[in-house]
């Protein structure tokens, strides 16, 4: 692996409508952890819920997983406690990426908190801006990335619908959506 003073850090997004964000930013969790790579995951809105990656996470001992969300907004029905759990957790993205401990961060879900307007596109792409260190990769998913995040990256998936079994009445299934 290469030191940290010779690689070249990638800010990605994923984003869109279809499935498959998260999942894609947990593929490259578990490859940069088997590289030796430290990766911290920080999800926004999951919660207490256990998820298959998070369990598959306990597996590696240089991934670190927060999952401190209230859970999905539409369950709550609190929007003032989404929003300062949003900007707490947002403050440990923050702490996490100055400790300069990680090579590889996932904010999972953090795009939608700005498209509620809680978090500014334009403070998380000025964050990257000025404080990411060249060979950190920083992940960022979530439907409807803001302008500015997609500005500042240097990769960026829009992953769209053609077709999801939700649609059709099935619910989440196990070892799909978690």
């Amino acid at each position: 692996m290469k030191a940290r003073n010779k690689r070249q850090g990638l800010i990605v997004v994923n984003t869109g409508d279809g499935k498959g964000k998260s999942s894609s930013a947990f593929g490259m969790v578990f490859r940069a952890a088997a590289w030796g790579m430290k990766v911290c995951v920080i999800q926004f809105i999951k919660g207490k819920w256990k998820t298959g990656e998070q369990k598959a996470a306990e597996v590696f001992d240089n991934i670190e997983w927060h999952a401190p969300g209230d859970g999905f907004t539409w369950d709550t029905k609190n929007t003032e406690q989404d929003i300062k759990t949003s900007r707490e957790i947002w403050e440990l993205c923050k702490q996490k990426l100055r400790s300069h401990e990680f090579d590889m961060l996932v904010f999972d879900e953090i795009n939608y908190c700005t498209s509620y307007g809680w978090i500014s596109g334009e403070e998380i792409a000025q964050f990257l801006r000025e404080e990411r260190p060249g060979w950190m990769h920083v992940i960022l998913t979530g439907r409807d990335a803001p302008p500015e995040v997609i500005d500042v990256a240097h990769t960026v998936t829009e992953m769209r619908k053609v077709k999801h079994a939700f649609d059709q009445g099935i619910k989440a299934a196990q070892g799909i959506e978690f």
